[in-house]
């Protein structure tokens, strides 16, 4: 068997044991070494050099700010949805998916959004005589948009294995996220016509300025993080680290959810989490080092190519493998093992690689909702206290509806390059 075959099936094989991703990936690289006779030495070697990345800095700097704004900020984000989408027929369905857009362009984290929007939302929702499972469903549909809409953490760990520009990769994901939204938010209103739910009744223009004013400081969190990587003033990395500077401010002095006190065990809770992520990475530049001196990408290329010559059916071919790929293996693990796999296919088909990274990013924030894996689905539920099974069956139109959206930004290249083209990046 190929070693970087092999690779890919222990990896497969671990990850269903349930040994942690990035330990499963260790392990099967070292193997893999060892089977295909290749120098040990790689795996250290490699993993430092996965690490040592300006760019990868960016992740535990939006997991803090994730963590800094989960208080108040996420609570009037809400409110101030509530105040322009609460008239519409299933209102608190459509505040959900429009707040965790909103707190999406803060946190880059699925994981984050759902806990934070969700963790608002569902009780509410359930209090308005929603469906159990589709309260749920909804918050955790909604959260893959954390991952899509910049600053994306997904993104980030493309850019750095691709080299490719993440600026560009976020400017590429805007249309894409925001579109999602609004379809999940149309699918909303569209389930609550046909179950009865209605909305409230419009709110007075003068409140709708008072809460807008009041949350203003939240608000203007996307604004500075997407403005100033748009505009070029700061970097992704730069911008993650203005990001935590003001969260931390306004979550001291004007929300003052925490204390000084508090900052200390945030700050723990995003090293220990961006740690598993950095080592996740490092370890993945290892095994793609065997999957490429395997020449395993080459063996996929000629192995598509032998089946067809039609970039419509290998583009679906592609979305097939990644949507499985998803549903078993941790995303940021299959970024970076998948991603220099299958670039030299997209390359071959014309594609660029801002396009096959905005797709491979929605693709895989498709698996954080589809079991076994399903991290999102998974807490979503948990907070919702009901079963799986209701879930999954509430969720199921609106996972449908993400794989329509992710056909559509597929073979419409425009939906992704349309604005990094027009910004000049």
């Amino acid at each position: 068997m190929n070693a970087g075959a092999l690779l890919v099936v222990l990896l497969l094989v671990f990850s269903i044991m349930g040994i942690p991703i990035c330990f499963s990936l260790g392990i099967a690289t070292i193997a893999s070494l060892v089977y295909g006779g290749l120098p040990t030495v790689v795996l250290a070697q490699k993993t430092m050099t996965g690490m040592d990345s300006v760019a990868l800095l960016a992740i535990p700097f939006f997991m803090l700010a994730g963590n800094l704004m989960s208080g108040s900020c996420s609570k009037k984000l809400v409110d101030v949805a509530d105040c322009f989408f609460g008239w519409l027929s299933g209102s608190l369905a459509v505040v959900c998916v429009f707040a965790s857009a909103i707190f999406a362009a803060i946190s880059g984290s699925g994981v984050a959004t759902v806990s934070a929007i969700g963790g608002i939302m569902i009780p509410n929702m359930k209090k308005e005589g929603y469906k159990d499972g589709f309260t749920a469903a909804v918050a955790s549909v909604a959260s893959i948009l954390g991952p899509i809409i910049p600053p994306s953490i997904f993104l980030i760990v493309y850019g750095n294995a691709t080299e490719t520009s993440i600026g560009a990769l976020f400017m590429g994901a805007m249309i894409p996220g925001f579109g999602l939204a609004v379809i999940l938010a149309i699918y909303c209103v569209i389930y609550a016509k046909k179950n009865g739910l209605k909305g409230k009744p419009l709110k007075p223009a003068k409140q709708v300025a008072k809460v807008t004013l009041d949350g203003i400081w939240a608000l203007f969190m996307p604004v500075l993080v997407l403005g100033g990587i748009f505009l070029g003033i700061f970097t992704a990395t730069e911008a993650a680290a203005v990001t935590c500077v003001y969260t931390l401010f306004i979550g001291l002095f004007i929300y003052k959810d925490f204390k000084v006190r508090d900052v200390l065990g945030l700050c723990t809770e995003a090293g220990i989490t961006a740690a598993t992520i950095l080592l996740l990475v490092g370890f993945a530049k290892a095994a793609s080092w065997v999957v490429v001196a395997a020449k395993l990408p080459q063996a996929i290329l000629d192995g598509f190519l032998a089946i067809t010559n039609s970039k419509i059916i290998i583009l679906l071919l592609i979305n097939f493998l990644l949507i499985i790929v998803g549903m078993v293996m941790e995303a940021n693990a299959a970024i970076v093992m998948l991603a220099p796999i299958l670039l030299p296919l997209i390359k071959t088909l014309g594609m660029s690689t801002v396009h096959f990274g905005v797709i491979m990013a929605l693709n895989l924030c498709i698996g954080l909702v589809t079991p076994p894996v399903g991290t999102c689905i998974l807490l979503g539920n948990q907070i919702a206290k009901t079963k799986l099974e209701d879930t999954l069956k509430a969720a199921m139109p609106m996972i449908l509806i993400s794989v329509i959206w992710l056909l559509i930004v597929t073979y419409v290249p425009g939906t992704v390059e349309w604005l990094p083209n027009m910004l000049g990046k």
